[in-house]
């Protein structure tokens, strides 16, 4: 019996046998009146054989020994027939008692024999079957581990302690250009560039101390010689007693997300230099307009032959010029807008011909091959002038002091669809292949000196028009840019308007923070015959305005100033007086402007900088449109 220990069973199963054998000879004794003599030791007989069955020999010899005791003892009554007789039949009566014990007892022991054996079979075949549904499991996993390597577009890579490439999956065939049989039995050095061969010692060592490593960026190299940015997760390998036997490697090629972040950091570098280009654009500009704004009333005071009239137009040039680098630096910032007009290419660059002129060493020869009657495009006059000039100048920059220059324009088709052409080469030094490969990176120069953005705007520019660019260079055999515009869909070249007289009278209310553009604005527009008062932020005109709103007849105001900006002065203008004309002023395009207003009404738009004559014919302009109304 389970849970007993082996000496408190025996005796249990000997007093069980006593006590049955007892109780036999108790119920022989007690049918003695029905039997007589007859059966004497029947009873007792069996229940030393059931114990023999059940109970085992000591306890049915134990038993036996009990009930001839008893026999003994009653023909102890009778001497007389205790003979020998008796005797021998009492012992072959006890021998053959005992054998059928012993009997009983094989046979009791065989079955329990038989029934531990079935027992322990069945364990055995649970065991067996727990080990193969185990080992099937095992198989399964291993084959899906296996799949999973194998599929994984990661590197995945086994290695000895002592460097040696054990396991080779089909990621690391992509990634390294290796098979798996190349690489197998290999040093991992293989795919080690050899200014990092410290790597691996360093690996080796930390591997045998069983620490990680985890995400550690470093550079691979390929099969061909290609160098990697990769990504390494490096742990040990144990075997079943957790000994390190070996390494395992998992790279992921980062060159994507290297190549992506590199875009972030151009892009936020494209951001603060937008940031910069504003602010440098407002304060810029606004020196602009009162250097362009003063030369222009000086060139008007002058007569036509007074020999200041050449300085005067130099100054006007310069600063033309100068209000040209704010419009490329704010376009490749992308901070730039576009005024699209349809323009002739050809005659678009016949106008800027003196520029382009200046900008070359007197011993370059300019060779101008412009087509005529080309179509027209849709573009911005201002931006294809400075793609123009930024293109020459760097042809320019190439020829050095001598050498040839030449500008083309062309139509061509391409799948029915009309493009125009603009070819800008020179016989200059020309450009190898890792030059051509960076010459439109922001600030990347060849020059001793430069800004490194004249490239960077024209391609600015060209994407912005739709068009493409491509370069054709080789060393000493000069370059070519070609730029490709596609046509507009309907061409009409621009037709400017004759200039109006642009005399007036009324009183205008300036505002702009800057005290050089106010001067000129009072100086420019009294000239024309207007009366004007200048304050120099938002807050002041509103109160100006407020006290004597009849009086002014317009408004000219600036969009960037301190303390209260133009877009809330205009609005509070308009609840004082709500039909008083307004005319905006910025840095910025009037296509973004009248955009931006379209629902506040304005009048008009100057951009600056901008000279006399533009803010007369602006003001004369609005005020015409005014009256109309």
């Amino acid at each position: 019996m389970r849970g007993m220990r082996p000496g408190s069973v025996a005796v249990r199963s000997y007093a069980a046998a006593l006590g049955l054998v007892a109780g036999a000879i108790a119920v022989r004794f007690a049918l003695n009146p029905v039997l007589g003599t007859r059966l004497q030791s029947f009873l007792q007989f069996i229940a030393v054989l059931v114990v023999a069955r059940f109970l085992g020999f000591g306890p049915a010899l134990a038993g036996l020994i009990l009930a001839i005791a008893f026999a003994v003892y009653r023909r102890m009554d009778a001497p007389d027939e205790i003979t020998s007789r008796y005797w021998v039949a009492l012992a072959v009566s006890i021998a053959f008692c005992v054998l059928i014990i012993w009997l009983l007892d094989r046979y009791r022991r065989m079955r329990l024999n038989v029934a531990d054996s079935e027992r322990l079979a069945d364990e055995r075949l649970q065991e067996l079957g727990a080990e193969r549904i185990q080992r099937e499991r095992e198989e399964k996993y291993s084959a899906q581990l296996r799949a999973i390597v194998e599929s994984s577009e990661d590197a995945i890579v086994s290695k000895s302690l002592d460097g040696i490439i054990q396991s080779w999956n089909k990621g690391a065939e992509d990634l390294y250009g290796y098979t798996a049989e190349e690489a197998i039995g290999k040093p991992m050095s293989l795919v080690v560039p050899p200014d990092r061969r410290h790597e691996e010692s360093n690996i080796i060592e930390r591997i045998r101390q069983g620490s990680p490593f985890k995400h550690f960026e470093t550079i691979r190299v390929r099969k061909d010689g290609k160098q990697l940015d990769v990504s390494l997760t490096i742990s040990p390998i144990r075997d079943a007693r957790g000994q390190i036997v070996g390494a395992s490697h998992i790279a992921r090629d980062i060159g994507a997300r290297k190549e992506l972040e590199e875009q972030m950091r151009q892009a936020q570098k494209l951001e603060s230099l937008g940031v910069l280009a504003g602010g440098l654009a407002h304060d810029f500009n606004n020196l602009l307009t009162g250097v362009l704004g003063n030369a222009s009333l000086l060139q008007e005071d002058l007569d036509p032959g007074h020999p200041a009239q050449t300085r005067v137009q130099e100054i006007i040039h310069a600063s033309e010029r100068a209000a040209i680098l704010v419009k490329q630096m704010l376009a490749y910032a992308g901070k730039g807008r576009f005024i699209i007009q349809q323009l002739d290419l050809s005659r678009q660059i016949s106008e800027i011909v003196p520029l382009i002129r200046a900008s070359l060493a007197p011993g370059v020869q300019l060779d101008l091959q412009l087509a005529p009657g080309l179509p027209v495009v849709e573009a911005d006059p201002a931006q294809m002038q400075q793609l123009v000039m930024n293109l020459a100048i760097n042809a320019a920059e190439a020829v050095g002091q001598s050498g040839r220059v030449t500008i083309a324009t062309e139509a061509r088709a391409a799948d029915d669809e009309p493009q125009v052409v603009l070819r800008v080469s020179d016989t200059g030094c020309g450009m190898d292949e890792a030059t051509k490969a960076r010459i439109f990176d922001p600030f990347f120069t060849t020059k001793f000196t430069g800004r490194g953005l004249g490239l960077a705007a024209v391609l600015g520019i060209i994407r912005a028009h739709r068009g493409s660019i491509s370069v054709e260079s080789r060393p000493g055999e000069g370059s070519a840019f070609n730029v490709v515009l596609p046509a507009a869909p309907s061409a009409e070249p621009d037709s400017r308007e004759p200039q109006a007289e642009l005399r007036g009278q009324g009183a205008i209310l300036v505002v702009d923070d800057e005290e050089l553009v106010r001067n000129m604005a009072r100086f420019s527009l009294q000239r024309y015959g207007y009366s004007v008062e200048t304050v120099a932020d938002g807050q002041q005109a509103i109160e100006i305005f407020s006290a004597r709103p009849n009086e002014f007849d317009a408004v000219l105001l600036d969009l960037t100033m301190p303390v209260m900006n133009g877009e809330e002065a205009m609005r509070a203008v308009r609840r004082v007086r709500a039909d008083v004309p307004i005319i905006l002023s910025s840095g910025f395009s009037e296509l973004e402007a009248i955009k931006r207003f379209a629902n506040d009404g304005i009048a008009g738009f100057v951009q600056k900088p901008y000279t006399a004559t533009t803010l007369a014919r602006k003001l004369k302009q609005a005020l015409r449109h005014e009256r109309a109304l």
